[in-house]
């Protein structure tokens, strides 16, 4: 029997079969052409599921066949209308696990792990050690054509938490409504997946962007996907860090964004372009580290932070401007970032002094596959000959280079940072290599180095950091 699918070409067959038999009969008798088309016409009945005791005993040949596809057609409507009412179940290595069920109700299970090993040279408060940078199973999906859903707990470190919740209502790809906790829409390299950024951690601009914060988003895609834009109320959040449960102070964070990719239509010989602006403003009085940012190195140290006696004290306002290239196996990425804050003295020495200090921030970041796969803003998605146990295949390789910078305000010392425990600028270097065994597993190591401007007793410059960052990755 032929498979369910083959059943409607095989019934196109059934006529030019049937003409074909009777042009190869024309010298026989009536009675032996008959015999010999009801034993050929029961053959074929056989082999499209038909039971010959089925058919019409005597009928002519037009008969027998319209009913024959008449059954194949009973047969098909049957059951595609059991498949309209039928969920499934499908495991696919690079979206995960999904279960699909009538009415446009999609639900997918995907993860995130990354362990990491860390060296510090002599110098640093760190100890070298294991951790877990991100453990984080993924819940989303869709719920009919409007609604769809993200669910991210994080199992890393001491403590659960929330890092993504959100509801969308998908109205039309130019207007999405997102209401929950997301990440806002300010830094170029903080909207990059954790899982695919080039280096084990992010650089200077992401230290002054917001993180993941609580509020609504209108968000979409207008010209044919050329232009997207954000823009959105939050609960406001300082720099480099996630928003905490409820509002601290009663004030609201606006941002928005503009990302323009030119290239996006055409055929891909000119590569992914993409250019953009985005700022943030509101907002913010209260003392303490729910106000106020402590910025660290991309070895994860803290540098710089405000003093005990400061507290936020009016606007905090963000620009910044960014872009990526990526062609072939080149991909290039960069940033520059602005967060200025209204601070005053609540206490001491200066009691009452009021500043508006500015801190700047920038990067750029290359990268090149050395296997020629396609570098993206995703990382290289699939290796083209994924490693595989005593075969030939060994994976992608990817060589990445990153240079930064990030400038404190000048006005912030000695009255609102103290220069002997914060510098007042940093710079730092790093070069890294990342292999992609298959489209799940990933191993990245980055060696970093970072100078400081002041930051240490006797107007002396900060130790030097030097890191090696290690990690291994699985994501589906």
């Amino acid at each position: 029997m032929f498979p369910f699918q083959q059943r409607p070409h095989a019934r196109a067959l059934i006529p030019p079969l049937v003409a074909a038999l009777l042009m190869t009969t024309g010298h026989a008798t009536a009675a032996d052409d008959n015999d010999d088309l009801r034993a050929r016409i029961a053959a074929l009945e056989q082999r499209l599921g038909v039971a010959s005791g089925e058919a019409v005993e005597g009928g002519d040949l037009d008969q027998r066949l319209r009913i024959i596809e008449r059954k194949l057609e009973l047969q098909d409507e049957a059951a595609a209308a059991k498949a309209a009412t039928a969920s499934t179940l499908a495991l696919d290595a690079g979206k995960g696990l999904s279960v699909k069920a009538p009415g446009g109700l999609e639900v997918k299970l995907r993860g995130l792990v990354q362990a990491d090993l860390r060296h510090f040279a002599d110098g640093s408060t760190q100890n070298d050690g294991f951790l877990f940078r991100r453990i984080r199973p993924t819940l989303e999906g869709t719920w009919g054509p409007l609604v769809g859903f993200r669910l991210t707990p994080e199992f890393a470190g001491d403590s659960a938490t929330i890092v993504d919740a959100y509801v969308d209502l998908k109205f039309d790809p130019r207007a999405t409504v997102r209401v929950g906790k997301v990440k806002g829409p300010v830094g170029l390299e903080r909207l990059q997946s954790g899982g695919a950024t080039a280096f084990v951690e992010r650089g200077f601009p992401t230290e002054l962007a917001p993180n993941r914060d609580l509020g609504a988003q209108l968000q979409g895609d207008v010209f044919g996907g050329v232009l997207n834009y954000t823009a959105g109320v939050y609960n406001g959040t300082v720099d480099g860090r996630d928003a905490v449960t409820s509002n601290p102070d009663g004030e609201f964070e606006y941002a928005g964004r503009l990302f323009w990719e030119p290239f996006k239509n055409s055929d891909g010989n000119l590569g992914t372009l993409g250019i953009g602006v985005a700022a943030s403003v509101g907002d913010t009085f209260g003392a303490g580290n729910n106000f106020l940012p402590r910025y660290r190195t991309p070895g994860q140290e803290q540098f710089f932070g405000y003093g005990s006696n400061i507290a936020a004290n009016g606007e905090r306002l963000r620009k910044t401007v960014q872009g990526y290239y990526y062609r072939g196996p080149l991909g290039v990425l960069g940033e520059w970032i602005t967060s200025s804050q209204e601070v005053r003295v609540v206490s001491g020495t200066g009691a009452g002094t009021r500043a508006k200090l500015q801190n700047e921030a920038w990067q750029v970041v290359a990268g090149w596959v050395l296997t020629g796969e396609d570098s993206s803003f995703r990382g290289v998605v699939k290796p083209s000959s994924p490693f595989t146990l005593g075969k030939a295949g060994w994976g992608a390789l990817e060589i990445v280079g990153r240079y930064g910078r990030i400038d404190i305000d000048d006005a912030a010392f000695p009255l609102f940072a103290n220069v002997a425990a914060s510098a007042n600028g940093a710079r730092s270097w790093g070069v890294g290599l990342n292999w992609y065994l298959t489209q799940n597993l990933k191993l990245a190591t980055s060696y970093t180095q970072a100078d400081f401007d002041g930051g240490a007793a006797a107007d002396a410059d900060r130790a030097d950091e030097k890191t090696l960052f290690t990690r291994a990755q699985l994501s589906f």
